[in-house]
């Protein structure tokens, strides 16, 4: 008898934001994982044609209920939510993306002395649970005022004393005539996963977390390409880190040599000038797409 061999229907699901600041940036980093979704218009769940994976589209606090239920197996969601919602759920990878902080603000005419300042006062909302533990942590008592969206209203109609918020670029704030007075949370997108994921689903997210850390590994990094004096060779090669050594060939030009590395951002401009000083020319600075060790 001959048995039929079936293919592995074996899906990821995964949540993202249906819309918000994080929708646009989880799809991208979709895209450049090679993972392209074609969600439509209104449409709530969506597959790939080139990956084993369903994306659900859904409201960003609603996104660890689902991923804790295990309706969708992972999600892609601001830890914000994740501390404030306390689900039974691991925080499996950071993302880079969505990066901002949940601040306490008070008004610009106020006078903050550091959190005791708190005491007693009343505190606007849309992350109570956070700004208890925080005020708990601290031996402040406040009362909170939970509120879903324009919390940045409330010192303005006498609500509050205060709000905690997430904060980008402060701007929002400034035009409510609040200043950011404490920095309680740094919070950007992470990868969210059920408990309970079988085996099958974990050889699929283990596929997934390869290509989002290539990625975010070539994000981080710059391919560098120069021409070096050969008597200035060794010096130049010292200061050029690399995943292992540098790529080093001779050029036409008897005496010297192209020297090919790859520079971490956060060491980038302080190498480039030790290089300029130790005789590097023609240096060439390429972006790297995907980078995988």
């Amino acid at each position: 008898m001959t048995m039929i061999k079936t293919e592995n229907t074996t899906k990821l699901k995964l949540a993202i934001q249906k819309s918000g600041r994080l929708h646009d940036d989880s799809i991208k980093l979709l895209k450049e994982c090679g993972i392209d979704i074609s969600n439509g218009v209104n449409k709530l769940k969506a597959e790939a044609a080139n990956f084993p994976i369903e994306v659900f589209f859904l409201r960003d606090d609603d996104i660890p209920q689902y991923v804790e239920d295990g309706v969708a197996d992972i999600g892609f969601v601001g830890e914000n939510v994740v501390f404030e919602k306390q689900k039974k759920l691991e925080i499996t990878e950071k993302l880079g993306f969505g990066k901002c902080r949940l601040s306490i603000a008070v008004q610009r005419n106020e006078q903050y002395t550091g959190i005791q300042f708190l005491e007693g006062k009343k505190i606007a909302t849309s992350y109570p649970v956070i700004v208890a533990d925080f005020l708990k942590s601290n031996n402040v008592n406040a009362e909170i005022h939970e509120i879903s969206g324009s919390v940045e209203i409330a010192p303005g109609i006498g609500l509050a004393d205060a709000i905690c918020d997430l904060v980008s670029s402060g701007s929002t704030l400034f035009m409510n005539g609040l200043k950011e007075a404490e920095v309680i949370l740094q919070s950007q997108a992470v990868l969210i996963k059920n408990n309970e994921i079988d085996a099958d689903k974990t050889i699929l997210l283990e596929r997934l977390l390869f290509r989002i850390q290539s990625v975010k590994k070539a994000k981080n990094n710059k391919y560098i390409l120069l021409n070096a004096p050969n008597d200035k060779l060794q010096e130049i090669i010292g200061l050029l880190p690399g995943m292992k050594s540098p790529t080093v060939l001779p050029l036409a030009e008897e005496g010297w040599s192209s020297v090919h590395s790859v520079l971490n951002e956060n060491e980038f401009w302080d190498i480039i000038e030790q290089l300029k000083a130790a005789g590097a020319q023609g240096i060439l600075v390429v972006p790297i797409e995907k980078m995988i060790i």
